[in-house]
């Protein structure tokens, strides 16, 4: 064939090149998560957590723990949620901690969008849930341990799940939109 205006020539096969003023394009990869995320997100998500903790541990003690043969004054139950509270502030950054570089390091639930990392609300809700079942396990061993009484624990236990499945999941929904720590 001739390059004749009824059979113009084959166009070039297009450039793998951008432009230089197109827009760049969109990653596809995850940003990275530092570990100074995870360890705001351990503190922040503790002293919530722990104040929690030590308002359930009192009023259960006081008003739960008496049906069971519980019998505290006051200050005892004071003393009592105080040390759960306090012993769990350890337990609790380190299981956070760790839950939440496992977390880093599972990218299911996470995307890209302009730039930016999301999270998905099924991975926010699989967070709560895995996290949950370990700080609760943790705190009616604590609670058995500082109280004596098994019920007195699963009574503290149980309504713990409650609440902290809901103040977890909003603390983690505030943290997907918190920047600090991730590398874009």
């Amino acid at each position: 064939m001739s390059n004749s205006p009824d059979h113009p020539a084959a166009a070039p096969p297009a450039s793998p090149e951008m432009p230089a003023l197109a827009p760049e394009p969109e990653r596809t990869q995850p940003p990275e998560i530092k570990t100074w995320r995870s360890i705001a997100k351990a503190v922040s998500w503790r002293a919530v957590g722990s104040l929690d903790t030590l308002l359930l541990s009192y009023l259960m003690i006081t008003y739960i723990g008496p049906f069971f043969g519980l019998e505290q004054s006051q200050g005892e139950a004071v003393k009592a949620a105080s040390y759960i509270a306090i012993t769990e502030i350890v337990t609790k950054i380190l299981f956070y901690y760790f839950h939440e570089r496992f977390w880093a390091w599972v990218q299911w639930g996470t995307s890209v969008v302009d730039g930016k990392r999301q999270e998905s609300l099924r991975r926010t809700t699989t967070k709560t849930f895995t996290f949950r079942t370990i700080a609760t396990l943790d705190t009616i061993l604590l609670a058995w341990f500082f109280t004596g009484s098994v019920q007195t624990a699963l009574s503290i236990g149980g309504l713990e799940i409650f609440t902290k499945l809901a103040l977890y999941f909003l603390h983690e929904r505030v943290w997907a939109k918190v920047p600090f720590g991730v590398v874009h």
